[in-house]
């Protein structure tokens, strides 16, 4: 039996814990060289990187480029999502998550070639956004 709509907690399908959670992802957002990465490709939710020749520096855009990007009624504090990386680069193509006005970086901000990182987003106060690089 599902839980009740009324309050402020929902539940996710019917309960059943062999109930598959499944989620709508478009295409990969992609970034090759050094640039300051757009809304669109944080919010796409899934990024790889492909600096094959030479290190790379992805800068976030700034908070407010961000919530321009989100619309609507500006996001609460405490409101998240997460990214996925992938570094594909060969040789020295490290890539190294860099702050965009508004934006704290906790974690390793440097991601060695030919691997991934879990990334969230997180709301923290007015015009201020964190980005957590997790694993």
């Amino acid at each position: 039996m599902p839980l009740p709509t009324i309050g402020t907690g929902h539940q996710i399908g019917d309960g059943n814990v062999n109930e598959p959670l499944i989620d709508v992802l478009g295409d990969p957002q992609t970034a090759t060289v050094t640039a300051t990465l757009t809304p669109a490709q944080l919010l796409g939710r899934m990024l790889i990187g492909n600096p094959s020749t030479s290190a790379a520096s992805y800068t976030l855009p700034t908070v407010a480029q961000l919530e321009a990007a989100i619309g609507g009624n500006l996001p609460k504090v405490n409101t998240a999502f997460d990214i996925e990386y992938i570094n594909l680069g060969t040789s020295s193509g490290i890539t190294t998550f860099l702050v965009g006005t508004g934006w704290t970086i906790v974690g390793r901000a440097a991601v060695p070639i030919t691997t991934g990182v879990h990334l969230r987003a997180r709301k923290t106060g007015v015009n201020s956004w964190t980005l957590y690089i997790v694993g």
